[in-house]
């Protein structure tokens, strides 16, 4: 049986040229987050990778406490898809090989991007989206999307996210957005602890018209 006392959050972050711009919000955005998720209640690990039209993984399941400052250089171009394709095929793999006592009981696939795909070769939309239906009915899997310039739920859909756990956030609202997530993460991971059975909650109307465009 998994450890319901064991939560991963695996970390998708976009690092394309286009990210230049917010890199030092998203950067303050995500060490928040991790001081937050440090305070929480249960065990946490965190995996972190950064794609570009390259997939890098940056650490594998670290615990919470020991995640260093997030380091970020913007380049090239936007290969989201075959990157959410490694990150989630991965993570399953690494999760299917761990002892009972590492495999977490609760798994959150969290995606932050500014731009459209435009260099995948090895994964469509449709694939990804059977993917992460496949990690969530079977495995209770929770998939977050955060997308600037586009429309984050319309994107989201397409990947398989639900449209409450899909929100789009303007260019300079990348700390929000991790804020706003940091906060629904924190408490779905109490909430488990308790043994309530329950989804994590989605962006609230409020957080989303906080997180648009001024």
């Amino acid at each position: 049986m998994p450890n319901q006392n064991l939560t991963l959050i695996a970390f998708l972050l976009d690092r394309s040229g286009s990210m230049q711009s917010i890199t030092s919000d998203l950067i303050g955005g995500f060490d928040a987050f991790i001081t937050e998720q440090r305070a929480g209640d249960g065990e946490c690990r965190v995996a972190l990778a950064q794609f570009d039209n390259e997939y890098e993984v940056v650490y594998h399941a670290v615990p919470a406490a020991d995640i260093p400052p997030l380091e970020l250089h913007p380049r090239n171009s936007t290969a989201l898809l075959g990157s959410a394709g490694k990150l989630i095929t991965d993570t399953a793999a690494e999760i299917a090989a761990s002892s009972e006592d590492d495999k977490p009981g609760t798994v959150i696939i969290a995606i932050m991007t500014d731009g459209l795909e435009n260099a995948s070769q090895e994964w469509g939309r449709p694939a990804i989206k059977s993917l992460v239906a496949q990690q969530t009915n079977q495995f209770g899997w929770e998939f977050m999307y955060m997308g600037a310039d586009q429309d984050a739920v319309e994107v989201g859909r397409d990947l398989g996210v639900s449209a409450e756990k899909a929100v789009t956030y303007g260019r300079g609202k990348s700390r929000e957005a991790m804020a706003a997530m940091s906060a629904d993460v924190r408490g779905y991971r109490t909430a488990k602890l308790v043994g309530m059975d329950v989804a994590m909650p989605g962006f609230s109307e409020a957080q989303r018209s906080e997180l648009a465009d001024e």
